[in-house]
């Protein structure tokens, strides 16, 4: 009985904790984030998702450490480009990264790190050849991106995934 009213039922306590966060505590929030909660809830059971296979989690604290410096990093650089250099000095480049990494997952989660990274928009994916397109907004760092993407994140995200 349980089930089949709460088949997701770690997602409907996230999502509804997530909803009081958001919002003034009282009852009337209380029930609409548990309504909102069970609906997201049966709306995700109605899709099916595919079980995420996920071989190694032990890369997953160095993963995240990475994003939050390179983030830090990409933000104070941006910083510096718009407020000293301007666009005079500063080019944006369109980069094309070939990619080891082929679980969509893998790829998803590396799209959401690279579009999450100031300074960088993940633009297409060719599954055919194995090949990102990645905007950078300084075209200058195109050998650091192309560093970070093929020895840093794609190994990490290959162990994880793969």
């Amino acid at each position: 009985m349980i089930g089949r009213l709460l088949p997701h039922p770690l997602l409907v306590l996230v999502l509804a904790g997530m909803w009081m966060v958001l919002t003034r505590f009282s009852l009337g929030n209380l029930l609409l984030g548990m309504g909102i909660a069970i609906f997201a809830g049966w709306a995700m059971h109605a899709l099916q998702p595919e079980r995420v296979p996920m071989r190694s989690l032990r890369v997953m604290p160095r993963l995240v450490g990475t994003l939050f410096v390179d983030i830090i990093r990409s933000n104070v650089m941006v910083a510096r480009l718009l407020l000293t250099e301007g666009r005079g000095r500063r080019t944006s480049a369109f980069l094309l990264i070939p990619v080891k990494l082929r679980s969509p997952t893998g790829l998803a989660v590396l799209a959401i790190i690279l579009t999450a990274t100031p300074g960088t928009a993940w633009v297409e994916y060719v599954s055919e050849t194995g090949t990102l397109v990645l905007h950078v907004f300084h075209g200058a760092e195109s050998a650091h991106y192309l560093h970070v993407v093929n020895n840093v994140y794609g190994p990490m995200l290959q162990e994880i995934f793969e």
